[in-house]
């Protein structure tokens, strides 16, 4: 015992320097035999045993660290299936003039501005996932005939997106599926977008530069930094958000879901909620009790080293959450948000990329201050991608309205928690001549 405790003590390392240049025994048994071999006494034994043990705590370190970023990287690829998908639609829309068809057809062409209806906005370029969303929200609602979906994607996933909608029936629901190559922005917006993803792009450069300057050791410290490396830290249609005005000009009022959610009851009386003169509704994270925000503080988005933030913003203010949105269009046209925003990236840029982690969210916070109306937190739960999710109970998950997966562990990938995965691929088509022929399974 006497040993013992004097190796852990002698040195910094605890291994002491007899170590320092010896190779190790690999197993307790051969630490054993070179013991006896070379008659070596029990302060010997007690400083190789100690070294053996930090060795293999050096190592499980390492392994528990690959295995990080292995994961995360696992979150930055699209399944084959799904990628299989959007050719085979592609295709589709090619060859096949049904495919084609008008989205919506043009009888309800007029509810797609129609104040009277619910608008339900998606941001996405993945045809599996905005199905989920779309087929949620129409099983979930008490009145899916007023329910209007208007889905925007990206000139290279529109083909698949419209061919979807157009052969796979949307019952009672409107739904039209917009490319951003239709639209038709003036000079000033185009120059607005450019400049906002261009420097989200350099912000997600800037962070990865720095954490492959730092150690092994200190890079990946913290599985929090690992998400900014993902595509869609930098995507255009997951910045896009902030010009939502620009997006549906004729249109006063949304409900935006990111492409990571499933609706699980009906959201009429989230539209019917009346925002007291302000912008957006929003739930905050407290699906672990009331006033409370594990990970979702203001510290844990923002640099409050910098006396450009610490002097704007509280390090404990609880953050709301972004991916199931009630926004009032009206009342958003009359404020200066969007300019607000844009001001913000710029002090972003001359400060060297340092005020805040990358994502929406961060500039967001700061461009709608004062402009949030605080949800019932039953509407939304967040942060099922990641890890921690175990931590959240079963009668939670069930009774919220919403359930968003932000975070790495998408539930269509492999790497998503097979616990919670069901609350997704029970809104897959599984019998969809496509989703077969492709290999998607739950």
């Amino acid at each position: 015992m006497l040993a013992l405790l004097e190796a852990t003590s002698d040195g910094e390392d605890g291994k002491g320097g007899i170590e320092s240049s010896t190779s190790l025994p690999s197993s307790f048994n051969d630490l054993v035999k070179d013991m006896t071999s070379s008659g070596q006494d029990i302060k010997a034994f007690a400083f190789k045993t100690k070294a053996m043990i930090v060795k293999m705590e050096q190592l499980v370190e390492s392994a528990r660290q690959r295995e990080s970023i292995f994961w995360h990287l696992a979150s930055h690829g699209v399944p084959k299936g799904i990628h299989c998908l959007s050719l085979k639609l592609a295709e589709e829309y090619a060859e096949n003039a049904a495919a084609r068809s008008r989205l919506p057809p043009p009888q309800y062409v007029s509810r797609l501005t129609d104040p009277s209806f619910h608008h339900v906005v998606l941001l996405t370029d993945n045809v599996l996932v905005a199905s989920v969303v779309v087929s949620s929200t129409i099983k979930s609602s008490s009145i899916p005939e007023r329910l209007v979906f208007h889905i925007v994607t990206d000139k290279k996933t529109y083909t698949a997106m419209h061919a979807w909608f157009a052969v796979s029936s949307v019952n009672s629901a409107v739904l039209e599926v917009r490319g951003l190559h239709q639209y038709d922005w003036s000079h000033e917006v185009n120059i607005g977008i450019k400049e906002m993803i261009e420097i989200h792009r350099l912000i997600c450069r800037h962070k990865f530069d720095r954490m492959k300057r730092e150690t092994l050791a200190n890079e990946y410290e913290n599985d929090k930094d690992l998400q900014y490396l993902r595509p869609s830290c930098a995507s255009l249609l997951n910045h896009l958000r902030i010009y939502i005005p620009e997006l549906f000009p004729d249109l006063n009022k949304i409900i935006f879901l990111d492409d990571d959610t499933v609706v699980q009851h009906d959201l009429s009386s989230l539209w019917e909620l009346d925002l007291n003169g302000k912008v957006v509704g929003a739930a905050f994270d407290s699906g672990c009790g009331d006033g409370c925000c594990p990970g979702r503080k203001y510290k844990d988005y923002f640099n409050f080293t910098s006396p450009v933030i610490s002097s704007k913003l509280d390090y404990d203010r609880c953050g709301w959450l972004y991916g199931m949105n009630v926004f009032d269009l009206q009342a958003w046209r009359k404020t200066n948000i969007t300019a607000t925003y844009h001001h913000w990236l710029k002090l972003s840029l001359n400060s060297g990329f340092e005020l805040w982690n990358p994502g929406a969210l961060p500039p967001s916070l700061i461009a709608f201050e004062g402009h949030v109306h605080r949800i019932d937190p039953s509407w939304h739960i967040a942060g099922l991608g990641y890890r921690s999710i175990m931590n959240v109970t079963e009668s939670i998950l069930e009774n919220v309205a919403v359930v968003h997966f932000s975070g790495p562990a998408k539930p269509w990938l492999e790497i998503g928690s097979p616990e919670i995965r069901s609350l997704w691929s029970r809104h897959v088509n599984f019998s969809n001549e496509y989703v077969r022929k492709c290999g998607i399974v739950g």
